[in-house]
């Protein structure tokens, strides 16, 4: 329990450390994202030596020889699909921000009104949502991710729409159909075991958190084919 103790206060002192200079980035986008990519590094890096937890990510299999796809080599990663991903902690949200280039999120609007780490998000291209709003803000939704696609950029979503504790499997919300529907995008699943070393709320535990990257799924891919391949190797 002391361990997590110290990680945490010293996780809490890295982010207030960190929020004047993110104050002086938001001056401009591609600083801005260096700074925030930056900024998850070093989570990355505290969460090693403070807490013991390392990571290893699983890249998709070569069907011919079984050789992992590195992410610059799978045209998956391009922006042509939707990264679908179980959220179990904010290690997988580091892993994911600084391994996949030009990522963005989509994300509750109200996480954006946080003093300016919020305005470094939205500096960044994550992208707010109004739950409230139904389907008329999904139609608003779509065409904004669109645009970011265009661009370039790689769209992360998680269809659970919050953070879960190991061995919980609730049902994927239906805006994940729409989008990849609408676009026309197929799904890269994601699991993950990062939440047995990294929980919401509990004890951080030494080891190796995992993310695994599934093979791709068609657009008109249901609900459940979604989430069975997001939980195969989740924990």
């Amino acid at each position: 329990m002391l361990k997590t103790l110290i990680f945490k206060l010293i996780l809490a002192m890295w982010f207030i450390g960190w929020a004047p200079i993110m104050l002086v980035g938001l001056v401009s986008s591609r600083l801005n994202r260096f700074l925030v990519t930056t900024n998850a590094r070093g989570v990355l890096m505290l969460a090693r030596y403070i807490g013991g937890i390392k990571y290893q990510i699983h890249w998709p299999a070569r069907e011919e020889n079984g050789v992992p796809t590195q992410p610059n080599e799978n045209a998956r990663l391009d922006g042509k699909s939707i990264i679908a991903a179980k959220h179990m902690s904010i290690l997988e949200i580091a892993i994911l921000e600084t391994n996949i280039p030009h990522s963005f999120f989509i994300v509750k609007r109200e996480l954006l009104w946080i003093p300016i780490y919020g305005w470094a998000f939205w500096r960044m291209g994550l992208q707010p949502v109004n739950r409230a709003r139904g389907a008329t803000n999904m139609k608003k939704l779509a065409d904004a991710v669109a645009k970011k696609i265009r661009n370039g950029m790689v769209l992360i979503i998680f269809p659970e729409g919050t953070r879960v504790k190991p061995g919980m499997r609730p049902p994927l919300r239906r805006g994940l159909l729409f989008l990849a529907e609408t676009l026309k995008l197929p799904i890269l699943p994601v699991g993950t075991d990062a939440g047995c070393y990294w929980p919401k709320k509990g004890r951080i535990h030494s080891g190796t958190a995992n993310v695994y990257f599934e093979p791709e799924l068609p657009c008109t891919a249901t609900l459940d084919e979604i989430s069975a391949a997001i939980n195969r190797h989740s924990a």
